[in-house]
């Protein structure tokens, strides 16, 4: 969609009521806009034009060109394989496959460089794991358009990610239970889920939700225009990923949607205003959904807290709209949404200032000062061997970071809060391929602690190291390291964005300010870290030059040389700690240094790399392979240390745990009652009561108060 088709149609400010009524509820409010807001949205629409977020008319003719090119390459892909499967000459002929789009190009807000989400629909006889992963991967690696091709068969939702002419690609694969698929394919209709597997439904369940959150809306464009507008504020104030424990497109589709119901005839200005009005106050964990739930008796799972006691977990539900429904953000932790919480008060604190004409479009879109507002973080460094290894390492670690925070959750008990940062930074001066990823850390706003009460999350980090460990398409070269730094200690090439390692913090309500709060991390090297990271780091740049030449070897055990042990001093982690610990590394008991500075937080961390030992046996195998594959050590000092491994039975079952049901509240949040809707006054927000249901039971429900 290029700039000239983004311009809209405001409706006049008298407007009669919608005949159709959207969503579980009444709308709230029928009330049009005023010419404040048409003014508004006006220059609301002119700041996203000059933000970039819509692609050109060049860019949207190549995405087309693209789709034709793929849809071809799919029907003469089935056709071949019918061929070869000994069907008759008439079947060959009407063989055939359709490619769908989902996510934010189907939805229509989608920018420049953004993906393609794509469905392949295929006939019953060609199957995912074969046809699709094998024959059709190979035929993709023989174009010179296919750059990139990135096959992932065992995710949760199967994709193949590429790049085809440039533009990104993450194509799917469902077989239904079809011989011919026709080019006009109903994927609406419960018929395409008969006889399918769960990865199928997955697979088929985003085009399916897609249609349906654009026919559950009022007007389309004005949809379009306050998601569009919504996404680019979640970015820019970093609550935008759904991988690590944010929310996804999908998630603020839906959000934006229901806001579009209870306001059907508000233009995008009023739109945006009311989404954080309701958001802000919009009591959690009580489910946001466009439509009932229904269960269509096909076999396949619902959300349903009732029956699920998992679904009891869920710190945000937000419920598709389509069958089967399921809660798109099961990510969500007890941290994420407080982060997410706070954000939704800074936007509905600027939307009021721009309705009073205090503010300007421009101050919603500030980006968020992360490596200002935390005084501790948790950075974690992953290394490859090279690009290709460092791109499904990457995607592996990144995966993975959401289980730390539940597991930092867990083993505080919800004391020491966490904030992944969804973005990668790259240090312009090494020579190795690497990223770095952060993560904010305080204690629980509000939460008393002793005096000299320390966070010992050393078996956190390692339980995570060992996940992280266990990846099964583990290479030589690929290392992932976790270390401690504080604010004055991250590195120069992350503050690029314009952050100012002496600029005065800007800290909010909840938030760790400079004076010393029992609680807060203690430090007396305060420069090692950076230092430290800085040796390693270069160190990973010469070991990698060299991971031809020499020998695999495994860093060995390092026992401590007295009973005396400081945590991190080669390591790089901020903090000095003395240990009175026993032969074999375990320790007996701790000793806090009385010589420490005013920090009062006490923060304990592993140093040293506890390697599983599949990780070890898979290092011997390939440094006694015969093809001559060795391995060498990345270089980097391991930043991670144990005292003991454990029992290996025990570790398997803490990996196996998600860490989900710590901190979990939604169980105790489910209330009952019996109404069987939403209740909503349409004159004013305030002291509203919502209570909703399923439509076939009176026994439980979910409360929110919304506030005008």
């Amino acid at each position: 969609m290029g700039v000239s088709n983004c311009s809209i149609i405001l409706p006049p400010t008298q407007q009669v009521p919608l005949p159709k009524e959207f969503g579980v509820t009444k709308p709230l409010s029928l009330a049009g806009p005023m010419e404040a807001d048409i003014q508004r949205t006006k220059e609301l629409e002119k700041f996203l034009v000059s933000a970039g977020l819509y692609e050109s008319a060049e860019e949207a003719a190549k995405r087309e060109g693209v789709l034709c090119q793929l849809k071809q390459i799919v029907k003469d892909w089935v056709k071949d394989l019918t061929r070869l499967r000994g069907y008759n000459d008439q079947m060959v002929e009407d063989a055939n496959a359709v490619i769908l789009t989902f996510g934010s190009y189907r939805l229509g807000v989608h920018g420049p460089g953004a993906d393609i989400d794509t469905l392949c629909v295929g006939p019953s006889y060609v199957n995912r794991e074969d046809d699709f992963f094998f024959v059709l991967h190979n035929i993709l690696v023989e174009r010179e358009e296919v750059t990139e091709l990135q096959p992932v068969p065992d995710a949760h939702v199967p994709v193949m990610k590429f790049k085809f002419d440039g533009i990104s690609i993450d194509l799917l694969y469902a077989s239904i239970s079809l011989l011919v698929v026709p080019d006009d394919l109903d994927i609406s209709s419960e018929s395409v889920l008969c006889n399918v597997d769960e990865p199928t439904v997955r697979s088929l369940n985003g085009c399916r939700v897609a249609d349906k959150i654009l026919k559950d809306v009022p007007n389309v464009e004005f949809f379009r225009i306050t998601l569009r507008c919504l996404k680019f504020w979640a970015k820019q104030r970093g609550v935008y990923s759904n991988v690590t424990g944010f929310l996804g497109g999908v998630n603020w589709a839906l959000l934006v949607a229901r806001v579009c119901q209870l306001y059907p005839n508000a233009v995008p200005s009023m739109l945006v205003s009311r989404f954080f009005r309701v958001y802000t106050q919009w009591r959690w964990p009580n489910p946001v959904m466009l439509c009932q739930i229904e269960d269509k008796e096909l076999g396949f799972s619902i959300w349903d807290p009732r029956k699920n006691p998992w679904d009891r977990t869920h710190q945000m539900p937000i419920i598709t709209p389509a069958y089967p429904c399921m809660n798109s953000s099961y990510n969500v932790s007890a941290s994420t949404l407080r982060v997410m919480t706070e954000q939704f008060e800074f936007g509905n604190n600027i939307c009021q200032e721009i309705d009073l004409n205090k503010a300007r479009w421009t101050a919603l879109f500030e980006q968020y000062p992360f490596f200002e507002n935390y005084k501790n973080y948790l950075q974690v460094d992953i290394v490859a061997a090279d690009a290709d290894d460092l791109l499904v390492w990457r995607g592996w670690v990144e995966s993975r970071l959401r289980q730390l925070t539940l597991m930092i959750e867990r083993d505080t008990f919800g004391k020491l809060q966490c904030h992944p940062y969804p973005h990668e930074y790259v240090d312009p001066s090494k020579q190795c391929v690497h990223r770095a990823f952060f993560m904010g850390l305080q204690r629980r706003p509000g939460e008393l602690v002793q005096e000299g009460q320390q966070f010992d999350i050393r078996g956190t980090v390692d339980e995570f190291r060992h996940q992280v460990n266990m990846y099964m398409y583990w290479k030589p070269g690929m290392e992932m390291f976790v270390s401690h730094v504080r604010r004055k200690q991250i590195p120069s090439y992350v503050l690029s964005d314009g952050y100012k390692q002496n600029q005065t913090p800007r800290l909010k309500s909840g938030q760790l300010g400079e004076k010393p709060v029992s609680g807060i991390f203690r430090s007396r090297s305060g420069e090692r870290g950076g230092l430290e990271r800085k040796r390693e780091l270069e160190g990973a740049e010469e070991s990698q030059q060299s991971l031809d030449k020499r020998p695999s070897i495994s860093p060995p055990r390092r026992e401590s040389p007295s009973p005396e042990l400081i945590v991190g001093q080669k390591s790089g982690m901020l903090l000095q700690q003395r240990f009175s610990i026993v032969s074999g590394g375990k320790r007996k008991s701790e000793e806090i240094s009385n010589n420490v500075t005013n920090d009062k937080m006490q923060f304990a961390i592993p140093d040293k790399d506890v390697y599983s030992e599949q990780r070890k046996s898979r290092r011997a195998q390939c440094a006694e392979s015969a093809d001559g594959c060795v391995y060498q050590s990345s270089g980097v000092t391991s930043l991670v240390e144990a005292g003991t491994s454990g029992d290996p039975a025990h570790e398997l079952l803490r990996l196996c745990h998600d860490g989900y049901a710590a901190g979990s509240t939604g169980c105790n949040s489910l209330r009952s009652s019996q109404d069987d809707l939403y209740r909503a006054e349409s004159k004013s927000l305030l002291n509203n009561f919502y209570s909703l249901v399923f439509h076939e039971a009176k026994s439980c429900s979910w409360s929110v108060n919304i506030s005008r």
